[in-house]
């Protein structure tokens, strides 16, 4: 009786194509992650956006419609810290500035990263890059809400009120 000896396992030929299809696959995560994070990143400064302009709104209705300052802000969105290292207990931890400004004129001004200001008596134009967002006259009551966003060429953003 003749025995065939049979070799089990795996050529490597085999184990090279495993190995390469398994490494495709991690290259497509960590190029894809970055991108998944800084979409959720811009998701949570829009929603920063709308969370300071309820504030303005709130503090406007509960002081017979005057504007907060700076000052007020921060109180409002209970701020820790000073200057730009700032953390708001209302805000995510994208945003270390939030500041009121009174433009003498309606224009296009760049809003630097991890900062959220508010334009008095103006409303939104149009985004551009690199933080860039034009604001044009509104009414005293109005108000444009703005910040820079990490997609898109770093553009702004703008939330009417």
């Amino acid at each position: 009786m003749n025995f065939v000896k049979q070799n089990k396992g795996f050529t490597i030929i085999e184990v090279v194509l495993v190995l390469a299809i398994a490494g495709l696959i991690f290259l497509m995560v960590f190029v894809a992650l970055p991108a998944l994070q800084s979409g959720q990143r811009d998701t949570a400064r829009k929603s920063d956006v709308g969370s300071v302009a309820s504030a303005v709104t709130t503090y406007a209705n509960n002081n017979r419609g005057t504007f907060p300052t700076t000052a007020n802000m921060d109180n409002q969105l209970e701020a820790t810290g000073t200057g730009t290292n700032k953390t708001f207990a209302k805000l995510s931890n994208n945003i270390n500035t939030v500041t009121v400004v009174n433009p003498a004129t309606a224009g296009t001004y760049t809003i630097p990263d991890g900062t959220i200001r508010v334009y008095k008596g103006m409303k939104c134009g149009s985004n551009g890059v690199n933080g860039s967002v034009t604001i044009t006259a509104g009414t005293s009551r109005q108000f444009a809400t703005v910040t820079q966003l990490e997609g898109g060429n770093k553009s702004g953003y703008c939330l009417d009120t």
